[in-house]
């Protein structure tokens, strides 16, 4: 499958720098406090921008993307707790689908994560670029790569008990503060999407220590599954 432009979402600086010093014909916009860097990766047009941290950010961020980039497919990489306790620090969520753990109208009867009146809550990703993103992430990091339910809130979780519930409530992998967001704008626009994420910490009270030293491994890893992944879209 092909896409006349890909965009590439990181939501931090870290995790956009290394693919934008792979890009070439590199021209830089800014719309709505948002920098957009146009130009060609692997061969490929692609936008690729920092949405900042959280869900409004994330969804404007996706929403330029496709009404004044044309984006026909979006990437969305970074970094997450993980959730599932399987999972350790440099492995590779894939998304098989994600929603927003932080949506809770349970007064009104609607089950946590449900987002009232809608028909969908949770977002799958596109098969296509599940399949893209698996196959590269095996490639490079064979035994590493999962694919799993992303949960998105704007809380940085760090509590062990709130990992165990978001776990055994929601059967999440990992846990981050965009991806559903982006993955809500994707699907009322009926673009595909995935979100690939590298574990930067166990969500589960360590983060102090992990986080920061972790991150710009983490974000090699989520770069290395792009840059493979590329090549077979």
């Amino acid at each position: 499958m092909t896409f006349a432009t890909i965009g590439i979402i990181g939501a931090m600086e870290e995790e956009i720098n290394l693919l934008l010093a792979g890009m070439d014909d590199k021209q830089t916009e800014q719309h709505a406090g948002i920098t957009y860097h146009r130009g060609f990766f692997q061969g490929k047009k692609v936008v690729l921008t920092r949405s900042g941290v959280g869900k409004v950010n994330a969804a404007v961020c996706t929403q330029i993307l496709i009404d004044r980039y044309r984006a026909e497919a979006i990437l969305f990489t970074g970094v997450a707790g993980a959730v599932d306790p399987k999972l350790n620090i440099g492995d590779i969520v894939i998304s098989a689908s994600s929603l927003q753990h932080d949506v809770d109208v349970t007064a009104l009867g609607f089950p946590r994560g449900t987002i009232p009146y809608q028909d969908v809550s949770e977002y799958a990703a596109d098969a296509f670029l599940i399949a893209a993103a698996s196959e590269a992430g095996e490639r490079i990091f064979p035994g590493r790569c999962y694919q799993g339910k992303v949960l998105s809130g704007d809380q940085f979780i760090a509590e062990r008990g709130v990992v165990q519930s978001l776990y055994e409530q929601f059967g999440g992998a990992c846990t981050e503060m965009e991806g559903a967001a982006v993955a809500q704008t994707c699907f009322m626009n009926g673009i595909p999407h995935v979100i690939i994420r590298s574990m930067s910490d166990k969500a589960d009270g360590s983060a102090h220590v992990n986080f920061a030293e972790f991150t710009v491994e983490a974000s090699n890893r989520s770069y290395a599954i792009i840059e493979e992944m590329m090549k077979s879209l």
